[in-house]
């Protein structure tokens, strides 16, 4: 009994020992990965904010991206400026010189109202804005708007406002007054061409060609690099029938000044008169360059081209195209409507625009009954080439007909 249980013991105690001792071999052996500890992410703190540019950094570089033609980036940085400082008459103020170089007017017009609005003595405000006025033939608005810039203390002699009250009351038809404002500016600066120029205008309107001419020659001793006064020079001698004095004033002008687009107008419209076809495109080719958007140029650009056609068959469809590019800027003038239908039906490869554009001219109600006769005709005999050149074009013989590889 005791043998047997000293055994016991023994086995016991070798049992546990191997118990204990087995966790140790697992260990060596095979290790117990131990569950990853969950990490909490540290939010990191924000990046610290660029620092704010005062509006007077803003408005520097905006109008030197101005000065480059980036009117995008002048625009945005103009906005910016208002964000920082809404009372800024300036940036406002370009803003609207920028719509105007972009050709959105109203948004020009609602910015020089606004800067008006801020301040309502601001000169160049109000010669922008009048001048819109005088754009929409709205030239009551203009009178008032410079009457009313003339009632302040310190603009009552403004020589700008004054000039521009001339030109408002002459378009108005307002002749005393505008010759009145006239003496009035050159009573107190004798020497203001600009005045004499707008008094010139004022005699010729009313047909008082000599008067005007006189009073022209003296702005011309005044400012002898002035264009214009040349060319007021030479519209006076056209009225006067002294075509070869107009024509050598005009081409004074453009020598000038070679951007000058009244005197190339001019020049071409000299032309015409002659049937100087070829001088006529070269001049309204000009104004076309210079003035991609002016109506005017297109119409007597074509009409010059289309004086050649009878020479030369491809000025017709250059008429044609020019003619076009008037109806681009204004899809229903009946002249270049009709002008098209003429110009293309010269050449073979324009005869289907030409009987588009002669079927929309045949149906305007500005047309004549004779007219519409003549379109008729012209269709018709469009559609008789037609046939006569296919029955003229000869079928390919069997043998003629390439055979397929």
């Amino acid at each position: 009994m005791k043998v047997d249980s000293r055994f016991q013991v023994l086995r016991r105690a070798l049992v546990t020992a191997a118990l204990l001792l087995a966790p140790a071999c697992a260990t060596t052996r095979h290790q117990v990965e131990k569950p990853a500890p969950i990490v909490v992410p540290v939010p990191l703190p924000p990046p610290p904010a660029p620092p704010e540019r005062p509006a007077r950094e803003v408005f520097a570089e905006a109008v030197a991206a101005f000065g480059l033609g980036d009117y995008e980036a002048a625009e945005k940085g103009f906005r910016e400026v208002l964000e920082k400082a809404p009372e800024t008459v300036d940036a406002r103020f370009n803003l609207g010189i920028i719509a105007e170089r972009l050709g959105r007017m109203e948004d020009a017009q609602d910015a020089y109202e606004k800067v008006r609005h801020l301040e309502p003595r601001h000169v160049p405000t109000l010669l922008n804005l009048g001048r819109l006025y005088r754009i929409q033939e709205k030239y009551a608005e203009a009178i008032a708007l410079y009457e009313e810039g003339l009632k302040a203390p310190e603009l009552g002699q403004e020589v700008s406002l004054l000039n521009n009250l001339i030109v408002a009351y002459r378009l108005a038809g307002r002749y005393p007054q505008a010759e009145a404002t006239a003496r009035r500016v050159l009573a107190r600066h004798p020497d203001d061409a600009e005045a004499y120029k707008n008094l010139s205008l004022v005699y010729y309107e009313q047909g008082r060609y000599r008067l005007a001419e006189l009073v022209l020659v003296n702005a011309r001793k005044l400012d002898e690099k002035d264009p214009g006064i040349y060319n007021n020079l030479g519209m006076i001698y056209l009225k006067l029938d002294d075509r070869p004095s107009a024509l050598a004033q005009f081409q004074k002008a453009v020598s000038l000044d070679e951007r000058f687009v009244p005197g190339y107008l001019n020049l071409g419209a000299l032309a015409l008169a002659w049937r100087d076809y070829a001088g006529a495109e070269r001049a309204f080719s000009k104004v076309t360059e210079l003035e991609p958007d002016s109506l005017e140029a297109w119409l007597f650009n074509a009409y010059a081209l289309d004086g050649q056609k009878g020479r030369d068959p491809r000025k017709g469809i250059s008429a044609g195209e020019s003619f076009e590019k008037v109806l681009a800027l204004r899809a229903d003038h009946p002249e270049a409507i009709c002008g098209a239908g003429h110009a293309y039906s010269v050449e073979r490869s324009g005869w289907d625009k030409a009987i588009s554009f002669l079927q929309r001219c045949k149906e305007l109600d500005t047309t004549s009954p004779e007219e519409r006769q003549r379109i008729e005709a012209k269709l018709q005999g469009i559609e008789a080439m037609r046939k006569s050149r296919q029955l003229q074009t000869p079928e390919p013989t069997p043998e003629e007909v390439p055979r397929a590889e």
